[in-house]
């Protein structure tokens, strides 16, 4: 029988032996998993604790029993709630796909875990009369789930708060001229078809042009027809590249009218003009270090020593951040706009702005020798790194210099340009003798240390690419980025105490499903992973210490990295497993990502330095902001991914039937991934053309491995390919493996679960061993 518990249905708990208290119970496992099911914003252990009226030494029983629970797979911490694995978050972005038989809308989560298993199902309800956002069928929605009540449905239901993303009936590719006269387009997506295009439906298109095709009716026979809906722009021009992945995602890139209009209206900050003033920092030496090619500059540093006698060693670093919150007000026409992108998306041949250039290249931009409006911390640390105390400070402040990772790096270096020089003892060696003290600190904290380089591409003057460079990771880089993770840290710090709701950056702890991925491969290499609710970055830090310089130092690293979760944007603390932070927030890049902008408001708010800080209409949306610039950033990393595929396709188009050294990025089923290092392209070998043996996918070795020979090929791998077919408009190659299969280290036991896998998928086939057809 159910009773209420702190407000909120859940089985009533049975007493169990060993209870302390006359009126504690303590909940069996299913008792816990129901109530988790019921109730899931109330589910940490606190929550827990105190909706089964635990006290004392029951306390502590419950803690082990969850964290029994979680060993076993039963429950895992997500955003420091307990949820049991496959549950949805309670704001999620949910893909409309269908409609049941009483007509009721059907969708599915847009992302899920493969490790999961098949999406739940979502049943989606509409509100009465009419209100509310109206879903149809291919819609992207923002949804609020709630467990279904009702047995033998959707495992969930879900109210819509946004239509996030329409999805296009048209088409985008390439119109082609026919040898015999015809016109055709070639898709951009790999698994849309080609579609016939007649004349009288070109549209004012030309040959060589990205269009947008509405397929028509399919004949019985040869290509289906389309009609051209609209013309995106010329292939030829320099940019059409990264157009395409545009349009594909839907990132929105021309700013309306009445934004352009909104931006060009404001005037620049004054010291005074302010409700509250700014304090003058114009004398400190604050200084901009950004890439050689950057337009906008949002944060600039200064380091000193600490002057009280009472930290000897320590130091005073500062940090100030473009002041975006005084030009860009919640409600407005910039601000809308800016929520809609969520975060600037960076492209090998342009930048798809978060706000339009008056206020990231000029108003907000920390320009040399300017007055510019920030928001600054002050920040002091022992000798040993660690942060004794902060401050923030709405100010007025003026860069001193310009200057570029390889200025700032080569003048600590013995090699000051002319424009370094005068900046060298004052100002540069005090920023990397604050580095050092930083530094300790993040030693101390043992962050996640994957060793994995980055790739730019480098295009000449018509947009096609010259070539592919790994940049050097200068200590430079390294001491920008650490001033910036204390500023973070210390904004979240600051409003927490404050008890200002905020927007974190959270990174959970990977899940139990690839923790055990992780261990059964760990196991193929001679290594293992502690088990425990406890899991620490300094942990996988072990392993990688451990093959570092030898054979399986890359194998090793991909692997780790592809166990983490993804980082995202929440309204509750998780902490940050990867920086092994327990609260972080993002603050230092308000030009180019609307969570920071978000935090700069709360700042302001809860620290009263204005009247344009957060308002509480803004507070009360934290939740469905956080799930839409989650989703922005997911959106903005996968068209930049696609455009650098295409990029390298076109680099490689003449190079068919040429051989290359690559190495293996990837292992499925359906074959291998191999990636071209000198380009930074992943190109596949289907798992039919790997040779006569017949090859088992070992997905705890990461492997493909020969059923006869016991050799075959794994993650990691360096191979000779042979490039025999490139789609350039979809970014895909095609490869034709040369090397000749080695012995797989680790693989047998995992071999023979695949072989059994394999006969009993088998006997399960139509035609197959034991089927029934196969005797007849």
């Amino acid at each position: 029988m159910a009773r209420k518990i702190s407000g909120r249905k859940s089985a009533a708990p049975v007493k169990r032996a060993g209870s302390t208290s006359s009126d504690s119970f303590r909940p069996s496992r299913d008792e816990i998993l129901a109530y988790i099911a019921e109730n899931p914003d109330l589910s940490g252990k606190r929550e827990l604790a105190k909706a089964f009226r635990l006290k004392g030494d029951d306390r502590i029983w419950l803690k082990d029993m969850l964290r029994d629970m979680q060993d076993e797979g039963l429950l895992q911490k997500r955003d420091k709630k307990l949820k049991r694995p496959g549950d949805l978050p309670h704001m999620v972005v949910l893909d409309v796909v269908s409609r049941d038989a009483d007509g009721l809308l059907i969708a599915r989560p847009a992302e899920w875990p493969a490790d999961l298993g098949a999406a739940p199902l979502v049943a989606i309800r509409t509100q009465r009369q009419g209100r509310g956002p109206a879903p149809g069928i291919g819609d992207r929605v923002l949804a609020k789930t709630f467990p279904n009540e009702e047995k033998g449905g959707p495992t969930y239901t879900a109210r819509v708060v946004k239509i996030f993303d329409k999805q296009r009936d048209a088409v985008l590719g390439v119109l082609r001229h026919l040898a015999d006269g015809g016109f055709r387009m070639e898709p951009v997506e790999r698994r849309q078809p080609e579609l016939i295009i007649d004349e009288d439906d070109l549209n004012g298109a030309k040959p060589g042009d990205l269009i947008e095709v509405a397929p028509l009716r399919h004949a019985r026979y040869g290509l289906p027809k389309g009609k051209v809906v609209e013309v995106v722009g010329s292939l030829t021009s320099e940019k059409a590249v990264s157009m395409i992945a545009i349009h594909s995602h839907d990132i929105p890139h021309v700013f309306p009218n009445a934004v352009i209009a909104e931006a060009e209206a404001c005037r620049p900050a004054t010291l005074d003009g302010s409700s509250h003033g700014r304090e003058d920092w114009r004398d400190l030496p604050l200084i901009t270090i950004d890439p050689a090619d950057a337009k906008d500059h949002d944060d600039a540093v200064h380091a000193a020593p600490d002057e009280d006698e009472a930290n000897p060693g320590g130091i005073v670093a500062t940090v100030a951040i473009a002041d975006v919150a005084a030009y860009v007000r919640p409600g407005t026409e910039l601000d809308q706009e800016a929520l809609k992108r969520g975060n600037s998306c960076y492209f090998p041949d342009r930048v798809v702005p978060m706000l339009p250039e008056r206020i990231s290249n000029d108003l907000c931009s920390l320009r040399e020798n300017e007055d510019r409006p920030a928001l600054a911390v002050r920040m002091v640390f022992s000798a040993e790194g660690r942060k004794m105390r902060h401050s923030f400070h709405r100010v007025m402040m003026r860069s001193h210099v310009k200057l570029s990772y390889n200025q700032a790096q080569a003048a600590i270096d013995g090699a000051a340009d002319e424009k370094a020089a005068p900046f060298l003892d004052h100002v540069l060696k005090p920023l990397w003798d604050g580095y050092r003290v930083l530094k300790r600190g993040r030693e101390s904290r043992q962050p996640l240390d994957l060793d994995l380089p980055e790739r730019k591409i480098l295009l000449k003057e018509d947009g096609t690419v010259d070539r592919v460079v790994v940049p050097d990771r200068l200590d430079a880089h390294k001491l920008i980025e650490e001033f910036m993770i204390q500023a973070n840290v210390a904004a979240a710090e600051t409003l927490e105490a404050k008890r200002q709701p905020l927007i974190y950056r959270i990174h959970d702890e990977p899940s139990m499903a690839k923790q055990e991925s992780l261990r059964e491969f760990l196991t193929t290499v001679g290594l293992s992973l502690a088990r425990g609710a406890n899991l620490r970055p300094s942990q996988f830090n072990g392993i990688l210490k451990a093959v570092e310089g030898s054979e399986h130092d890359e194998l090793v690293n991909q692997v780790v990295l592809r166990s983490q979760s993804q980082a995202i944007y929440s309204k509750d603390n998780a902490g940050h497993f990867g920086l092994n932070l327990k609260r972080y927030a993002h603050f230092t890049s308000p030009i180019r990502r609307y969570a920071d902008l978000i935090v700069h408001r709360a700042l302001i708010s809860a620290l009263g330095l204005g009247k344009d800080g957060m308002t509480k209409a803004e507070e009360g949306r934290l939740e469905e902001i956080s799930a839409l610039i989650s989703a922005t950033e997911r959106r903005a990393m996968a068209a930049e991914r696609d455009t650098v595929d295409r990029l390298i396709a076109a680099h490689l188009a003449t190079r068919i039937d040429e051989t290359f050294t690559g190495r293996i990025s990837g292992v499925t089923k359906a074959g291998l991934f191999v990636q071209l290092p000198q380009f930074g392209a992943d190109g596949f070998v289907p798992v039919s053309t790997l040779g006569d043996d017949y090859y088992i996918y070992d997905e705890a070795a990461h492997a493909m491995v020969g059923e006869r020979s016991r050799k075959g090929f794994r993650l990691a791998d360096t191979v000779e390919v042979k490039l025999v077919e490139i789609a350039p408009m979809a970014g895909s190659l095609r490869f034709e493996m040369m090397s000749d299969p080695e012995p797989v280290s680790g693989s047998r036991a995992s071999l023979h679960k695949a072989k059994g896998r394999r006969r009993a998928d088998q006997s399960r086939r139509p035609g197959g061993r034991g089927s029934t057809r196969s005797r007849r």
